[in-house]
């Protein structure tokens, strides 16, 4: 028996993500096709300018597409299945994944005052209670987003303002007591690698999770990239756009750690697909058995509102858009620009749509629905 459990550890560590037939992953084509044609038919009528979407089952990639074109200008280029997109707050579980590897090498624990690592709070009585836990699990207290938030991007203030303005912002509720979805603790999340590390988180992401994964079309900010050489963002018309708006270069190259990571979806169904690997992706590995299921079950049974260590749950009650049909230990993460990727271990399916349109515009429910589209082709 223990030969073949070192046996099992040793192909998943192998496992990688390759093209085969629906079929032999005991999927459906017809009904995959059914998810994509839910996607051609938004960009077919114009409702969304750019998709692409990967479904792998297995290991297996069954499904992968792109639709429409990269920008909203007639000679734009076709959307392929891995154009790059700004993920908007798929980025929160990545900066969550910075911070675990620091957990397993010993640099800090889920469990340690924030304070540790902000002086700025030891004599802060409302803040001392916060805990790192609380800065990734969105219990802590602080707000999504800054009241000064559009002030500060009006003005192209940087990164270390929005810091500042995390670390002396009123808190909403005592921490460890309550939920309320937070970028700004993603952001200090953020802050404490790059103050351990002594690197920006940008080239932290690329040296210890991109390269590793060989996610090779993935970035923090923007950096030598040209913002024509991804998708655009249909962000609603405002006089702000062109100075801080979603296709800004001020926004894109911002690297904030809420929200502003690019990839494709070949690179993000290659982190799920480490995850449900237990850690490691084609020979390499990159987490531990026990962090991916510390980061994966509910860390917030404390306060009854499920969450991960970074990535939402199934059973999240803001979360929704992994679709009705997925099993209850999925998990993943979804975006404001349009964007969700999830894995479902039971079904061992790894989902990834990217779009253009604001999530926001319908509720979530394309991506709620290509979902369903997807789940509904497991044929065994």
């Amino acid at each position: 028996m223990k030969l073949l459990a070192g046996f099992l550890v040793s192909a998943l560590a192998c496992a990688q993500l390759r093209p085969a037939d629906p079929s032999s992953a005991g999927m459906s084509k017809d009904r995959l096709e059914r998810a994509a044609g839910l996607l051609k038919a938004e960009t077919d009528s114009g409702r969304v300018l750019s998709a692409s979407i990967l479904v792998a089952r297995n290991e297996r990639i069954v499904l992968h597409r792109g639709f429409g074109r990269m920008a909203p200008t007639a000679n734009a280029r076709l959307t392929q299945p891995d154009t790059i997109y700004l993920l908007a707050s798929i980025t929160k579980p990545v900066t969550v994944c910075a911070l675990m590897l620091l957990v397993e090498r010993g640099l800090v624990s889920t469990n340690d005052p924030a304070y540790v690592y902000f002086p700025e709070w030891k004599n802060d009585l409302e803040r001392q209670s916060i805990k790192v836990r609380d800065l990734i699990a969105h219990t802590s207290g602080l707000p999504d987003q800054l009241p000064q938030n559009t002030d500060l991007r009006r003005a192209h203030a940087p990164l270390s303002d929005f810091v500042k303005g995390a670390l002396s912002t009123p808190l909403l509720y005592k921490p460890g007591t309550d939920f309320r979805y937070q970028s700004m603790g993603t952001l200090l999340t953020g802050e404490i690698v790059e103050r351990l590390t002594k690197t920006r988180l940008r080239d932290f992401f690329a040296k210890e999770i991109f390269q590793p994964l060989g996610m090779k079309d993935s970035f923090l900010g923007m950096g030598s990239h040209r913002i024509e050489d991804t998708a655009w963002c249909q962000s609603r018309p405002s006089p702000d756009d062109e100075r801080f708006g979603a296709n800004s270069p001020y926004w894109r190259d911002m690297g904030h750690p809420w929200g502003g990571m690019h990839s494709t979806t070949t690179d993000l169904a290659i982190l799920l697909q480490t995850f449900l690997n237990g850690g490691a992706y084609s020979g390499k590995r990159l987490f531990s058995p026990t962090t991916v299921a510390t980061m994966t079950r509910d860390q917030n049974t404390h306060v009854g509102k499920p969450w991960g260590f970074g990535w939402g749950l199934q059973n999240s009650f803001v979360w929704a858009y992994f679709g009705d049909l997925a099993s209850p230990q999925t998990f993943g993460h979804s975006g404001a620009t349009g964007t969700v990727a999830w894995a479902d271990p039971v079904n061992k399916l790894v989902t990834v749509i990217l779009t253009t349109r604001p999530s926001g515009e319908d509720n979530g429910r394309l991506l709620r629905t290509v979902s369903n589209a997807v789940t509904a082709a497991i044929e065994k």
